[in-house]
């Protein structure tokens, strides 16, 4: 009996130790972006303050609410998605290009959303990824 009760406690810890692991390689999935928005330039200044404005009430609006208040990925919906939502703020991710976030931001994947629909105007778009530059440590 004590061996059989051994016996299954392993075999949940091993079936559990699978799913942390499956989890953490689809969280390190890297994105497969297609060429034409890794050569996309963001058409606003960097430091236009008006964008970053518009680009932080965006934000606010449809991505604090997983990514955060400053981006990194802490927001009260987090907890509810198994992939990482990366950290907006790390030298890593601000090296993207603008395309490279502009696709991951508006065209999605997996539990990352698709806002083609919800965020029609491709300025407001190129606003967030505006203010998204902001967001550094």
């Amino acid at each position: 009996m004590r061996k059989m009760k051994l016996s299954l406690v392993l075999s949940c810890a091993l079936v559990m130790l699978s799913f942390v692991l499956m989890s953490f390689v689809q969280e390190k999935k890297p994105w497969d972006i297609p060429a034409k928005y890794q050569s996309m330039e963001n058409p606003q200044a960097a430091d236009d303050a008006e964008m970053i404005k518009v680009g932080k009430m965006n934000y606010s609006r449809h991505c604090k609410s997983c990514h955060g208040n400053i981006g990194q990925g802490n927001g009260p919906k987090a907890r509810s998605i198994d992939v990482d939502l990366g950290d907006f703020t790390t030298a890593e991710f601000q090296a993207q290009k603008d395309g490279v976030i502009y696709y991951q931001s508006f065209i999605g994947r997996d539990e990352m959303p698709n806002f083609e629909k919800k965020i029609p105007d491709d300025e407001d778009r190129w606003a967030i990824v505006t203010y998204i530059r902001t967001l550094k440590k």
